[in-house]
């Protein structure tokens, strides 16, 4: 079992890497509920695009807390300082009630902003709505290159057969207008380009994987920005890890 005195602890990797399941299982043995650092998640009727994988927290009879998750409509404009404000309104709920918060996500911005604080000077607010730093224990989920890039493709290749473009659809009759959906990106973006006829079904799976590896690429790219800035981020293996 993993042995912490911090007061959080963060889970964060690259898109596919399979860090939920593993917060999830780190949850479990620690009774510990989980706060989403997931930028588009936050969204209710988006679930397939974004891989909330809520499946994921429930192991045999035990379903693991979770929060940020599904708490704004489709459309509205969700940003890192609301992000910032429902984090530690979270925390405080679950530190309170005497249980551990794991963060789990890889927005690097999100996570960035509690670890370390971030200040909004042009936003309006009392005191109290200026966060102090989060002490917090970072491990940072790695799997080879290659493994990510198949489990990335495998992992697209699923969420169209669970209904990827019905999602899209769905949402576009909810009355998103087709910029207001691309708007947030990968999935969206090229889905609905597809169910709007700029992109045969080929041309939007091709040019869809092609973006969330480069997508992949960026993330690790700010987690080790985020070692330069001073974090200490202890990389593992989850197979390899007996926790």
């Amino acid at each position: 079992m993993l042995q912490t005195d911090t007061e959080l602890i963060t889970v964060l990797g690259p898109t596919a890497s399979g860090k939920t399941a593993f917060a999830v299982k780190l949850a479990l043995e620690l009774d510990a509920e989980i706060i989403s650092a997931d930028s588009r998640q936050v969204y209710r009727g988006m679930t397939i695009g974004t891989g909330k994988d809520l499946g994921d927290y429930h192991v045999g009879d035990r379903k693991i807390p979770y929060h940020l998750i599904d708490i704004c409509a489709a459309g509205e404009q969700y940003n890192v300082y609301r992000f910032q404000t429902d984090f530690h309104a979270a925390f405080a709920d679950i530190k309170a009630r005497g249980k551990k918060a794991i963060l789990c996500g890889g927005s690097g911005l999100y996570i960035e902003s509690v670890l370390r604080g971030y200040d909004f000077p042009d936003v309006p607010k009392t005191p109290e709505q200026t966060y102090p730093p989060v002490d917090s224990l970072i491990l940072g989920i790695h799997i080879d290159r290659e493994l990510r890039r198949q489990k990335i493709s495998k992992r697209l290749d699923d969420r169209l057969k669970e209904g990827l473009i019905e999602e899209v659809q769905t949402l576009l009759a909810s009355g998103l207008s087709p910029e207001d959906l691309m708007y947030y990106g990968l999935e969206y973006k090229f889905v609905t380009l597809h169910v709007i006829g700029q992109l045969t079904f080929q041309e939007m799976h091709d040019q869809l994987e092609i973006a969330i590896h480069q997508f992949a690429k960026r993330q690790m790219t700010w987690f080790r920005g985020m070692e330069r800035r001073g974090f200490t981020i202890q990389w593992i293996v989850p197979d390899r890890e007996g926790i």
